[in-house]
């Protein structure tokens, strides 16, 4: 089974919303499960209003299950069994320093693998989908993210080749200009209208405007 991935920069916007629905693991929208992970959205604050926002999007999916989920001092064994019956994995935004600490305390990075190869859908939204690629270098970009928990080794989830800078608008591009100057990984910058669909070894630019990219990002 090759894995599914929707980066997205501010998740399921009207523009890509039937690209979401046409990748989703069971045809019906309402069979689907999933599995809602608000940790970065708790580093960032204690009253994280936005993922209302990404959950009405979902439902307006026709998506009804939705549950919940803190990475935050589980173990792997408990994320094994909480990811056992869904479909989807929806990793919010907020603080992507936070986030990778508890990727990787709760062994999040080694569930996931598993869950990618019997179909599962992972969904990025801003920090979850900077966790996605190789390093979360990206989110040190335009002062989005502090690294409150002191986390040095950015290195992330390797899921995909390239890094994503989201929120993008042209007043950061020579911010992004001179970061890819110091990277050697390809680089693609989403607005909030777009995200990467990534269907095994295809690559997509999805939603409305201008395809931004650096150091030889391309589609496949």
């Amino acid at each position: 089974m090759t894995p599914t991935l929707l980066l997205t920069s501010a998740g399921i916007v009207p523009e890509i919303r039937d690209y979401f629905i046409s990748v989703l693991p069971k045809k019906k929208p309402e069979e689907n499960k999933v599995a809602f992970i608000t940790t970065a959205a708790y580093g960032e604050s204690k009253n994280p209003t936005w993922m209302e926002k990404d959950r009405h999007s979902l439902h307006d999916c026709g998506i009804k299950h939705i549950e919940d989920l803190d990475l935050k001092e589980k173990t792997q064994k408990e994320l094994e069994q909480m990811l056992s019956d869904k479909d989807i994995i929806f990793v919010n935004g907020g603080n992507t320093f936070y986030l990778l600490k508890w990727v990787r305390e709760s062994s999040f990075d080694k569930v996931l693998p598993s869950f990618l190869k019997r179909g599962g859908l992972y969904v990025g939204v801003s920090a979850g989908s900077y966790i996605a690629c190789p390093t979360i270098e990206a989110a040190t970009w335009k002062h989005q993210d502090r690294n409150r928990v002191g986390i040095m080794n950015f290195e992330a989830l390797g899921l995909v080749s390239f890094l994503i800078t989201a929120h993008f608008e042209d007043k950061y591009r020579a911010v992004v200009d001179s970061a890819a100057q110091r990277t050697n990984y390809p680089i693609v910058a989403l607005s909030d209208e777009q995200a990467v669909l990534v269907q095994g070894k295809k690559v997509k630019v999805i939603g409305e405007g201008k395809q931004e990219c650096w150091n030889g990002f391309e589609e496949k």
